[in-house]
């Protein structure tokens, strides 16, 4: 047996054909009736598919909030996340509640969903996450949905072309009873069957010709319909439209609504024969499922008059037929220019009553703007480059900036309204000032940077530095830098002057950040660390009981250090008039930890933690001459102590060893200018 024909071999030893044939079931009209008193959510509208869909893979709560959660949903948890949208839960929570309004049967479901928002804020990633969902539900036994077709007198199939649910073509002086029957029994938490609209044209002429044929005996017509299960796709263009305005000269609403297949009229003899029409327009191939208008707002008026019918009364009109019912959700999206020209056009005024908007901004949380770029660049896709700490998390800083609006709140700084948003505290600041200075900032995410430029910019930088194994964040800032002269959506050199001043602002963040991570760096002894520590503990314990501390070398009595105490203290800004409560803090903390049989140690304190390493740091940095980097010559012993610093910048915070030396010299730099600011 060849290789190919072992491949093969194995592949057909593995397929399910039981499995198949399961999915792809085809029945009678009756067997499809038991399959809709067993399971009533089979018949199902659009939109209550869609909100199952979503719930169904289930829900989390947002950290640091109490009335937002998550939908695992759009985490893209099929697909690794590759499609994932980060932040924007109001946004989402306020999507997934029209969703379940319009499955209610509110009002909702006749309304046109428009994801309005600039350029770059995950509104097409939105919609296609929900079209592939479609996909991959409809695939499932809880999301199986059913269409049918016409046996013909050679054997052959007439499948509908509008994939319309079989109970349609129960008449309509019968549907009340049916549903009587099928809802009997029914637990009063399952769906209840009820059967709206009509089948299309096509099903239409052929339900009419047969019934003349059974002397309008509709239940006989019936015995020759064919029922099957369908799987939506866009691909197959089954349950799935994408509309998409082109040249207005090379474009025509037939494109929505089908159009005449003029080689059949020689065939049927006249134009208002459903068989000689194409049902392949975008709305007709959207039935029962959905359809995603690209840019909406530019689409012609003449198109516009089919969007309004087909979201207010769920019917479309074909050429030549009479109006057709469908059932879909409607999904659009728009960009800010585009909307405020609808609304200041007074002919949208039925459009706009028609719409519901839901805004998707720009991410505004930190934490999740670095997500963005850490999905698109982590160490398994840039291969051959090591990205440096902080890289990413600077490109997203100063992005993030860009979308923020100037604090009214007199001395609150843009860079502490980020660090505010992103869940720090900052003294005289609650919860509630947050979200103040949220509801301030109206359109706060609808302007600014688009993670699409930082992206762009981020891989130039990838490409261009090719002498270095290591991505540093000043590489990235400059070329966010450079490439502001040719950004064609800046509108005037105010912006672009205020966004480079913004990195400038980043830069400076940046330096404290590394100056910091370098210092506990030098710090990090743990030896040293504890030993700091017990003595402060000693000294702090001494004081707050009014005793005296014994000598460790002489072994004499003597009172508290309340030298070293407070130079300890004050790295972590606590005042002389708050020195006492701050002793009795840790003194009541330790205690309360041995109540719980619990021993202290310095990590689990973070303040102090800090304030003990910056007083290391402070003691130990003149005997490792860091300075020393920025010269030629370095000694031996001072070699070894800056290679333990080295070793640690890469085992504890992901330096390599290029970049841990580019951020020690960078580090270095500043202490040899005398740049370094009062850590007081």
């Amino acid at each position: 047996m060849s290789t190919g024909q072992a491949i093969l071999s194995k592949m057909s030893a593995q397929q399910n054909t039981e499995q198949y044939r399961h999915e792809n079931w085809q029945g009678s009209f009756s067997e499809y009736l038991d399959i809709v008193k067993a399971n009533p959510a089979v018949a199902r509208t659009s939109y209550q598919r869609m909100y199952d869909m979503i719930i169904a893979e289930g829900t989390y709560p947002v950290e640091g909030s109490k009335n937002l959660v998550r939908y695992t949903f759009f985490d893209d948890p099929h697909n690794n996340g590759e499609d994932a949208i980060f932040g924007l839960s109001e946004t989402l929570m306020a999507l997934v509640n029209v969703f379940r309004s319009a499955a209610l049967k509110y009002g909702t479901e006749r309304r046109v969903l428009l994801l309005h928002g600039p350029v770059g804020s995950s509104k097409s990633t939105i919609a296609r996450l929900l079209k592939q969902g479609l996909v991959r539900y409809s695939r499932t036994d809880e999301g199986a949905l059913y269409s049918f077709g016409w046996k013909e007198e050679d054997g052959s199939i007439t499948w509908d072309p509008m994939n319309c649910e079989p109970l349609q073509l129960i008449p309509m002086s019968a549907r009340e009873d049916v549903c009587r029957e099928l809802n009997a029994d029914r637990p009063s938490d399952t769906y209840s069957v009820e059967i709206t609209g009509d089948v299309c044209p096509l099903s239409r002429y052929y339900f009419q010709q047969r019934l003349q044929e059974h002397d309008g005996d509709w239940t006989k017509v019936l015995e020759s319909v064919v029922v099957r299960r369908i799987f939506l796709s866009e691909q197959d263009r089954i349950g799935i439209g994408t509309f998409q305005p082109k040249d207005e000269k090379n474009q025509d609403s037939t494109e929505l609504t089908g159009d005449i297949n003029y080689r059949k009229i020689a065939e049927f003899g006249t134009e208002s024969d459903p068989r000689a029409f194409n049902f392949d327009g975008e709305f007709n191939v959207a039935n029962r499922g959905m359809i995603e208008f690209v840019e909406v707002l530019k689409l012609d008026v003449a198109f516009l008059y089919d969007l309004l019918g087909a979201s207010q009364e769920h019917k479309i009109k074909p050429k030549k037929f009479a109006q057709t019912d469908i059932d879909t959700v409607i999904i659009g999206h728009t960009n800010e220019p585009e909307y405020r020209k609808l609304q200041s056009n007074e002919f949208m005024e039925a459009l706009r009553d028609r719409t519901i908007k839901i805004d998707v901004p720009y991410v505004t949380r930190l934490n999740e703007e670095v997500k963005i770029y850490n999905k698109s660049y982590n160490q398994a896709r840039v291969r051959g480059k090591h990205i440096a700490p902080h890289t990413l998390e600077v490109a997203a800083m100063w992005a993030l900036l860009t979308r923020l609006e100037q604090p009214k709140h007199h001395g609150l700084t843009l860079l502490q309204k980020m660090k505010l948003y992103n869940g720090k505290t900052l003294p005289g600041f609650t919860a509630e000032n947050v979200k103040q200075l949220r509801k301030e900032a109206k359109h706060e995410g609808l302007e600014g940077i688009s993670p699409r430029y930082v992206q762009d910019k981020i891989s130039n930088a990838l490409v261009v530095n090719t002498t270095s194994t290591s991505l540093n964040p000043f590489m990235v800032m400059n070329e966010l830098e450079s490439g502001l002269r040719h950004h064609s959506l800046i509108g005037n050199d105010e912006i672009r002057e205020h966004y480079r001043q913004l990195i400038s602002t980043v830069k400076e963040e940046y330096t404290d950040i590394v100056k910091n991570e370098v210092q506990r760096a030098i710090a990090a002894d743990e030896d040293a660390l504890t030993r700091l520590c017990g003595n402060y503990i000693d000294n702090v314990k001494a004081y707050t009981q009014h005793e005296k501390v014994k000598n460790r070398f002489t072994g004499e009595d003597e009172e508290p250090d309340e030298r070293l105490m407070r130079s300890i203290e004050e790295k972590i800004d606590i005042p002389d008039s708050r020195k006492d409560d701050f002793r009795r803090e840790i003194m009541n903390y330790i205690g309360a930890l041995a109540i719980d049989g619990k021993q202290f140690n310095y990590k689990t304190n973070e303040r102090l933690q800090k304030a003990l390493e910056m007083k290391l740091f402070e003691d130990q940095k003149d005997t490792i001459k860091l300075t020393s980097l920025v010269s030629q010559v370095v000694d031996k012993d001072t070699q070894e102590k800056i290679d333990i610093v080295k070793s640690r910048l890469i085992r504890n915070y992901g330096y390599n060893d290029e970049s841990a030396t580019d951020v020690l010299q960078y580090v270095a730099s500043i202490f040899a200018r005398g740049d370094v600011k009062d850590e007081n």
